[in-house]
């Protein structure tokens, strides 16, 4: 059974960027629900959290599957709230899976100079963060505590 990796941050931490890095050092298939919700967020409208749940799901079962092939895998997703890793980490665990939780801990300067960077210059696969999508990922980040992480990294 291989690792699954789990990224925990907020919009525009760089965890998408962590992620890539980690697949090369680690040879791992990234899982995104951001890829997919981008390809089809002109259709998305009002129901864009319900469709990217139901991503999640799907990519949670295949990153099971991908894992008991052998191959590590990587969920690049944010994992915002606690119940969001607690059912992750009890769905991976149920099958045999010891999730690897990584965190991006960015500090608020750092965060608002990432987002204004982020949107002078999106590519194709990025979100504009306007003061709506902050202002949401404020009231829903929920920081994990020490004891939920294995890899702890402050973002500069």
């Amino acid at each position: 059974m291989a690792d699954v990796h789990l990224i925990c941050g907020k919009i525009c931490a760089g965890k998408s960027t962590y992620a890539h890095a980690l697949a090369k050092e680690k040879n791992a298939v990234i899982l995104s629900v951001d890829e997919i919700t981008t390809l089809l967020s002109e259709d998305l409208g009002e129901r864009h959290d319900e469709i990217a749940r139901r991503i999640r799901l799907y990519l949670l079962g295949k990153a099971a599957q991908i894992a008991a092939c052998g191959c590590p895998v990587i969920l690049d997703w944010g994992f915002w709230t606690k119940d969001m890793r607690r059912e992750t980490d009890g769905f991976l665990r149920e099958r045999g899976i010891s999730p690897v939780w990584h965190y991006l801990a960015v500090s608020d300067k750092v965060w608002a100079e990432r987002i204004a960077k982020r949107n002078g210059c999106r590519g194709a696969a990025d979100y504009f963060v306007d003061e709506g999508l902050k202002e949401k990922c404020l009231r829903l980040f929920e920081p994990p505590r020490p004891e939920e992480i294995q890899v702890w990294r402050a973002v500069e």
